[in-house]
Order: structure tokens, then C-alpha cells, then sequence
């Protein structure tokens, strides 16, 4: 076929040079005893500050640090107690009064108490804040009001009924007003808990300290001793009473790592270690599962920011073609998801369609039918559109323009290096020059979020049970609205039509009556072509059969503070 894989003996080789450049170290089955969780992290987080986040590194490095009012029950995906231990609706739904656990603390034995709720959402709310977190809490465009009565008392009022306030308000992070509360008010709170921060620096209430981090090899935690959890017999949780991420340079380091013995657990394993794994479960003592579709998106996307593409009053021609249906449509039916499902994905994949994934089952729209691959069409939509073929390999715009963009992904993800081989070849086919290159992560979250700089790119985001929670992503004024960012109204008609329905579907209370919002929400996206949708992954994950009480689930693992080692 077309593209060809690296050998394993190569795979493996850069691997192993990967593991001998770290210097962490720990003797095989120390873990059980020491009930120590290893697993391996592909990259460096970018903060450690919750508020700031926009990549999912820095997310799973600090999740077990912060906590919310409110979580996601992944089992039955409906809210439950964090930090509130109760909460209220009144009957008209436009107040929600939450109630503190009591005696809850600070990593540095502080008292969290509501003002530190109310600290919280004044930095949200902040428009020189740079958080992703603020798009999700509007309602009408206007802030949520919030008060606390007393220490423990949470109120929450509302302009009118938000359906998705539990999973958007109840889960922002809390962050301590008495620890960050004079750089938030010297104007220095977006520069505040970066990666040189020291560990004890970072107070939270979670599961875990963070104790040790050392950029490209580790980041180590201990239990909380105050973590407010207790099993059914009063013991304390966690269970686990440490927990360690080796960072590695990609997923065959991890892979790599978790063959040896090296690490405990193995999330979302590629479809060949797939079935490596499941070949060697007995002998490895590994459990192999599959858990499900993936629930986020994988998508190819065209930038039509035009703080890019104009330079003092002169527009770049890739303006001109990014936003016009005809190229688009094209690029649609030039992605092979067969093919990229067959040669990426060993099979472990089906065709994505909508932007909110069949997991999802009441908000995916399975209405919507696909771009088919066929390079006969994708030739004669350009054509259509003024782009024709002046010589073999070459095909230029109305204006002579030759059609030639670049094209990035992240380093480390072999399958999206595949991906983007093989819609370089097919766009090769139809004349249009394609300049790939993967690019560290970190640098490509810059282009995306701070200087624009990229033509196109293929990339993912995680997606979840409410989706409203995609809203920075959907809505025109959203920081992650990838394609034309941070617009101050919107640029076109479907997106000021995708704002309303935002507005429309976190409005409607009965959950079967909002589904149709998010419906036209998808359906707007496939027929505009916001991003071109690949394929979705099927799921696995493996651990170590001493592990216990470990239930993974598409939407996150089922009661993680119960997971240990069996008794040795």
C-alpha cells in the first residue's frame, strides 16, 4: 500500500534510547507494596495552573490536585457530590444553592470555604484572564451571580433556567484566594503556577500533592493525608498511597514501558499493541478491555483566521480558498477514512461523521451522511470552484495562484503522522502541494492559541456528556474556536446561528427536548465544514492483573480514589 510503517525492532529501538535517557528508576514489583501507581505521560505539561489550561497533558498531569463542586458519575454519567456535598434547585430553576462538606482543607492545612468559590469565578469572569473555562458559564453572555450566606453556602442565580450548570459551574477547579489572591490582584495571575513552579507551591484539595517534577522525566505524587473521602468502613482514601507519571518522548516509549514491567497501567493502546497485548496477557498478567468509541473528535481543520492571512491591508489567496465550500468540500472527499482506518488503525476505528461522538447517545446526530472518499468528486468540486490543473501536479486558483498549504500535527502520534502521509499523497493526485510537518506539541498549541500561524492541521479534542462543555469550541467569541478564534461578533451566519443554539439548547431543562439543538449544532459544522471529521478509535485499555478496583469507562475511570494493589 501506500504508506509503510516503521519495523518494531526500529520502534522498540527508539524506545529503548528513550528509556535509558530517563533517570527514574524503582525495582520491579515495588509497587504493589508500596502501593505506587506508575504510569507514562507522552510530553510535558504547558501549567499547572487549572484555570489556564487548554491541553489535555497539562489536564491528567494536575487532575488529581484540584477539585469541583460537582462531578460526573461516569458509570451513570450523572452529577455527583465533590466538594459540595448537597445541593438544591429551586422550582422556578434559576437558583441552585450548594452546601460544603465541612472541614475541608487546603494542602497547606487552610480551610476552603465558599469565598474561595467566589474567588474562583471572579478570575474566571475575567476577561484578561486567558481561560477556556469562561465560555461555558455564560448564560445570555452575561456572568453567573454568585454569594455565599456563610462559609459553607454556595448560591448560584440565574437570569433563567441553564441546564448545564451542574457539569459547568459545579466542575470548574477551585484555586485558594488566600494563595493566589495578591497575583490575581497585581495583575499577574496568568503568569502564576507555570511549569517552574515548585510542587509545594501548588495547594489544592485532591487526592494527590504533587511532590517532584522534572521537566522530560517525572512528575510524583503522595496521598493527601486531609483528602475528604472515606470508604464505607471510615478508612481513609485513596487507597493508592502514591502515584508516579514517567514522561516519556511518545507512545512507543510507553508502550515500551509498560512491556518491561515499568508502568502499571496503559491507557488507549494503539490497534497493533492491541493486539500484541492480547497475545500476551497471560503471560505479561495483564487484563486487555475494550472500553468503547472514543468520545472525542479527530479532525482535519483550515484555518480562516484572517489576523493570519491579512498582512498590512494584503490577503493571503488561502483566505480566499479556506473559506470556500467548493475547496472544502473537496478536502472532504479526499480523506480516505477506509484507508486511514485499515493502515493507521489496523480496524480498531469506524468513519467519523458528527462532531459529537455516537458515545454520546442522546446529543450525537446520526442523521448527518458522510463525505465519501472519491477523488473524481474532490476534482470536479475544484474545478467547480475555479481551480484548475495547468499542468500535471499543478493546479492553481482563479487568479493564478498555485494551490500549496502547510500542514501540521504533534510528534509522537505515529497514526496522525500516517493520517496526514496519506492526504498529502491524495491532495498530490488532485494537484495541490502539500508542505507536511509534525511539529512538539507545545509549539503547535502556540500556533493554535497565541500568534495564528498554520494553514491547516490535524488534531483532536476530548469530548464529554454535556455539550454545552464544547461551547468554547462551538461559540464564534470561544478561545478554541479553532478555526477564527476570540471573533468579538460573529463572522458569518451559521456561526452567529450556532451561538443561538448555544443559547437555545443550555436554556431547555428536559434533556429530550435540548438534543435537537446540538443536533443542527452538528449539522451546521458538516455542512459548513468547520473541521473535517476522520474516524473515532476504538478503545482499550490494559493494567496489571495486582491491580484492583480499577473500572475504566469511555467517560473515565469509575471511582479512582478505590483503586490499590492486591494484598501481597
Amino acid at each position: 500500500m501506500r504508506i509503510h510503517k516503521p519495523t518494531k525492532f526500529v520502534a522498540a529501538l527508539l524506545s529503548l534510547v528513550a528509556i535509558a535517557a530517563c533517570h527514574v528508576e524503582r525495582t520491579q514489583g515495588d509497587h504493589a507494596s508500596e502501593q505506587n501507581l506508575y504510569q507514562a505521560e507522552p510530553g510535558d505539561p504547558r501549567t499547572f495552573n487549572p484555570i489556564l489550561i487548554t491541553d489535555a497533558t497539562s489536564g491528567e498531569t494536575i487532575g488529581d490536585l484540584f477539585e469541583g463542586l460537582v462531578r460526573t458519575n461516569p458509570l451513570t454519567t450523572l452529577p455527583e457530590g465533590e466538594l459540595a456535598e448537597s445541593w438544591e434547585i429551586s422550582k422556578d430553576e434559576k437558583t441552585v444553592t450548594f452546601h460544603l462538606r465541612r472541614d475541608l482543607k487546603w494542602f497547606d492545612g487552610q480551610p476552603l470555604t465558599a469565598r474561595d468559590f467566589l474567588f474562583t469565578m471572579k478570575v474566571v469572569y475575567d476577561p484578561k484572564i486567558a481561560t477556556s473555562i469562561r465560555s461555558v458559564l455564560l448564560v445570555d453572555g452575561q456572568p453567573i451571580a454568585s454569594s455565599a450566606p456563610d462559609d459553607h453556602t454556595i448560591v448560584l442565580k440565574l437570569p433563567r433556567p441553564f441546564a448545564p450548570l451542574l457539569s459547568s459551574a459545579g466542575s470548574v477547579p477551585i484555586v485558594p484566594e488566600h494563595v493566589l489572591g495578591a497575583a490575581y490582584a497585581a495583575g499577574k495571575f496568568n503568569q502564576t503556577w507555570g511549569i517552574n513552579t515548585a510542587p509545594d507551591q501548588l495547594v489544592g484539595t485532591g487526592a494527590f500533592k504533587m511532590t517532584r517534577y522534572v521537566p522530560s522525566q517525572v512528575v510524583q505524587y503522595v496521598r493527601n493525608p486531609d483528602f475528604w473521602m472515606t470508604d464505607e468502613h471510615g478508612g481513609q482514601l485513596p487507597r493508592l498511597h502514591a502515584e508516579t507519571r514517567m514522561i516519556v518522548q511518545d507512545l512507543n516509549a510507553a508502550y515500551l514501558r509498560f512491556l518491561s514491567g515499568q508502568t502499571d497501567l496503559f491507557l488507549h493502546p494503539r490497534p497493533e499493541e492491541v493486539m500484541d497485548l492480547r497475545d500476551q496477557q497471560q503471560k505479561l498478567g495483564i487484563t486487555v478491555k475494550e472500553i468503547g468509541i472514543d468520545t472525542g473528535t479527530l479532525f482535519f481543520c483550515f484555518n480562516r483566521n484572517p489576523r493570519h492571512f491579512v498582512r498590512n491591508g494584503v490577503g493571503s489567496p488561502k483566505l480566499a480558498w479556506f473559506t470556500d465550500l467548493n475547496f472544502l468540500r473537496a478536502m472532504a472527499h479526499a480523506v480516505d477514512k477506509d484507508g486511514i482506518i485499515n493502515l493507521c488503525f489496523h480496524g480498531f476505528a469506524s468513519p467519523a461523521v458528527a462532531d459529537i461522538s455516537p458515545a454520546n447517545k442522546i446529543f450525537h446526530n446520526p442523521d448527518l451522511k458522510d463525505y465519501e472518499y472519491d477523488l473524481s468528486e474532490a476534482a470536479r468540486l475544484l474545478e467547480a470552484g475555479g481551480y484548475h490543473l495547468v499542468a500535471p501536479g499543478v493546479r492553481v486558483d482563479s487568479k493564478g495562484n498555485r494551490l500549496e498549504f502547510n500542514l501540521v500535527t504533534n510528534t509522537g502520534t505515529p497514526e496522525r503522522d500516517q493520517m496526514c502521509a496519506i492526504f498529502k499523497q491524495d491532495l498530490g493526485n488532485l494537484g495541490i502541494k502539500v508542505n507536511y510537518r509534525p511539529i512538539d506539541f507545545i509549539t503547535l498549541v502556540e500556533k493554535l492559541d497565541s500568534n495564528f500561524d498554520w494553514d491547516c492541521v490535524l488534531m483532536g479534542f476530548t469530548g464529554g456528556i454535556e455539550p454545552n462543555d464544547g461551547a468554547n469550541f462551538y461559540r464564534s467569541s470561544g478561545n478554541l474556536h479553532l478555526w477564527n478564534p476570540n471573533q468579538p461578533k460573529p463572522a458569518t451566519e451559521w456561526e452567529a446561528r450556532i451561538d443561538q443554539l448555544l443559547d437555545q439548547g443550555a436554556a431547555e431543562m428536559d434533556t429530550a427536548k435540548r438534543a435537537p439543538y446540538y443536533w443542527e449544532i452538528q449539522k451546521i459544522l458538516h455542512d459548513q465544514l468547520a473541521v473535517i471529521q476522520t474516524v473515532r478509535q476504538i478503545r482499550y485499555h490494559a493494567w496489571v492483573n495486582t491491580l484492583e478496583n480499577y473500572r475504566p469507562t469511555v467517560w473515565g475511570t469509575y471511582k479512582p480514589e478505590w483503586i490499590q494493589f492486591k494484598a501481597q
